[in-house]
């Protein structure tokens, strides 16, 4: 039996921070995008999923920084809004848009 890792190239799996970043600002959008289409306020998600505040939905919808939805988090939004977590790391046409728009202007930039 061979190792399936042994032809991986671990260098091309290092992330950087601004990746790490992107990839939380998505999964935010996503969420908030997804609790809208369901109606739901941002105060009415928290409460669901046992908070007293919005603090946590608002900032990781927004992407603060330090503010960012745990497995935990998105499990218990997946329940309330009635979806399948793996609805998290899908992207929207919307947000591929953005993804691709980014990407050129950067290696625009770079060139």
């Amino acid at each position: 039996m061979t190792n399936e890792f042994s032809s991986i190239d671990i260098l091309s799996m290092e992330c950087n921070e601004e990746e790490i970043e992107l990839f939380h600002k998505k999964l935010g959008r996503k969420v908030q995008c997804l609790r809208q289409e369901k109606g739901l306020s941002q105060l009415e998600l928290s409460y669901y999923i046992g908070f007293k505040s919005t603090s946590l939905i608002a900032g990781a919808e927004s992407g603060y920084k330090n503010i960012k939805f745990s497995i935990e988090h998105l499990y218990k939004i997946a329940k309330v809004l009635n979806v399948d977590v793996k609805e998290f790391f899908e992207e929207s046409d919307e947000l591929k848009s953005n993804q691709t728009n980014r990407h050129y202007h950067h290696s625009k930039h770079n060139a």
